[in-house]
């Protein structure tokens, strides 16, 4: 099946989980339900080894055999874009790799090395580019601080196609969208809850780890914000606002967990969160998350 890629980045973006067995490995094949509930649900496009699916915390190889189970599962019925980073090395072998799984795009993580020039961050797009055997790609930009100029400049190497723009300036996003091609899509990198306002200043679509358990809620305010129904799109994500509000705690280490205990809770255990995140859920966040799983009846009351 051939999809508009482009068309589907302005829709919701699925961070897919990476389930772990009790023995602490990966165990792929507790995705493919996670994978047709999304698809089923109507979400656009759904990406392996995105931080939800706890990338930095695999090896290469488990990213390799995550992005091939997730390319199994979803079986082309949607865009598969398969996240790649760290080292170069590590990198260009992870897009080599998920090229020839039949990822439809690749992800590029922004590097984290502490010594990150704006130059070097070309270098290490085109070396990702060679690697990835010419697939579309998107670059995941986590700090803005490299600088509007430098943000246009990498949106203007070959194959590259959209930013997911995951940082809470909206103003900056602005002049990146201005001073870039035309041709980017801008896709809001920051999950549902920053979706409007970053639409408000050019963005279309946005990431999601909620599609992991309510897909439905993703799509449904995708839709409305597409539609330019804001006052829509703002009820649907205060509705499910503590969801991400447990999310964002303890500096953002309770993003992933707090994703596998609702899957536990849905009676699709996909395991623990590696380390450093915040695994265990404490009591509270416990609490409240089952409190918002069934007052949305996704768990039995």
């Amino acid at each position: 099946m051939t999809h508009d890629l482009s068309r589907a980045l302005t829709g919701v973006s699925g961070i897919l989980v990476t389930p772990f067995g009790a023995d602490g490995e990966i165990a792929p094949a507790l995705q493919a339900s996670v994978v047709d509930r999304a698809v089923a649900a109507g979400v656009h496009v759904l990406t392996a080894n995105g931080n939800t699916g706890e990338f930095y915390g695999l090896t290469t190889d488990e990213a390799i055999a995550m992005v091939q189970a997730a390319a199994g599962h979803i079986a082309k019925r949607v865009p598969l874009v398969a996240g790649v980073g760290r080292g170069i090395r590590d990198a260009c072998r992870l897009a080599e790799a998920s090229a020839a799984a039949g990822a439809d795009a690749l992800m590029i993580h922004q590097p984290p090395d502490p010594f990150v020039a704006p130059r070097g961050i070309g270098d290490y797009i085109r070396a990702v580019q060679e690697a990835g055997d010419g697939l579309p790609l998107i670059l995941y930009l986590r700090n803005d601080a490299i600088g509007t100029g430098a943000i246009a400049d990498i949106c203007r190497l070959p194959n590259v196609i959209g930013v997911k723009w995951a940082t809470p300036n909206p103003m900056k996003l602005k002049a990146a969208i201005e001073a870039a091609p035309d041709h980017i899509i801008w896709t809001g990198g920051l999950a549902e809850v920053w979706a409007p306002v970053f639409y408000a200043v050019g963005a279309r679509g946005f990431t999601s780890g909620l599609i992991n358990v309510w897909p439905e809620r993703s799509v449904a305010i995708n839709t409305a914000l597409e539609a330019g129904d804001y006052a829509v799109a703002r009820q649907l994500i205060a509705e499910m606002q503590v969801f991400e509000d447990i999310r964002a705690e303890e500096q953002g280490g309770a993003n992933v967990p707090g994703v596998k205990a609702a899957l536990a809770l849905m009676g699709e255990d996909c395991g623990h969160a590696r380390p450093p995140a915040a695994w265990p859920l404490n009591p509270d966040q416990i609490t409240r998350l089952t409190a918002f799983m069934r007052t949305h009846n996704l768990i039995n009351a």
